[in-house]
């Protein structure tokens, strides 16, 4: 499956895809996340060029390119973005996979990282558009869902209970910390 048609399918058709991506390894789902991410930096590199912005005040458009990040500052801050990219998928795996094992998935860490890798195609591709781009945090989680549920053979009950058990984790820990 090429990259154009991944993208198709995990926007529209994410369990079937999924389970089409079951065998591959952890270089493939990179090598996609690293496309998907170049394309979202392009488009911010874009949009911090226009002198004035229609994005500024908009998530991450309006961090870099609204609040005047130019020249070198905004070179600084994209680099920072896209490092702090890569590390998302690799922490958030490592995190909820400790709640897939909880559950009863088996299939490995590497399927657990794949999930937020491949599940970050919306939000990458369609989140720096006004209003969609919260339309696609939603899809976002919905798919990561799915790719917990069909990568690890869960339940989607077991699934959802993966991606909430952390938040959950951490707002109690605040209770008791506040």
């Amino acid at each position: 499956m090429d990259f154009f048609e991944k993208v198709k399918k995990f926007l529209l058709e994410p369990s079937k895809t999924f389970d089409a991506v079951r065998g591959e390894n952890l270089n493939e789902a990179l090598r996609y996340y690293l496309s998907i991410l170049a394309i979202y930096l392009a488009i911010l590199v874009v949009f911090a060029l226009i002198p004035s912005n229609p994005m500024m005040g908009f998530g991450n458009m309006g961090m870099i390119a609204g609040a005047g990040y130019k020249g070198i500052e905004g070179a600084i801050a994209i680099f920072m973005m896209f490092f702090i990219a890569l590390i998302v998928p690799l922490t958030l795996g490592a995190i909820v996979h400790i709640f897939v094992y909880l559950v009863g998935g088996r299939k490995g860490i590497t399927q657990t990282i794949k999930v937020f890798m491949y599940g970050a195609t919306p939000v990458l591709l369609l989140g720096w558009i006004p209003i969609i781009g919260s339309i696609t945090v939603i899809w976002t989680l919905v798919i990561e869902i799915i790719g917990i549920r069909q990568l690890h053979e869960l339940t989607t009950g077991k699934a959802i209970l993966t991606m909430f058990l952390p938040v959950t984790q951490i707002a109690v820990k605040m209770y008791w910390y506040l």
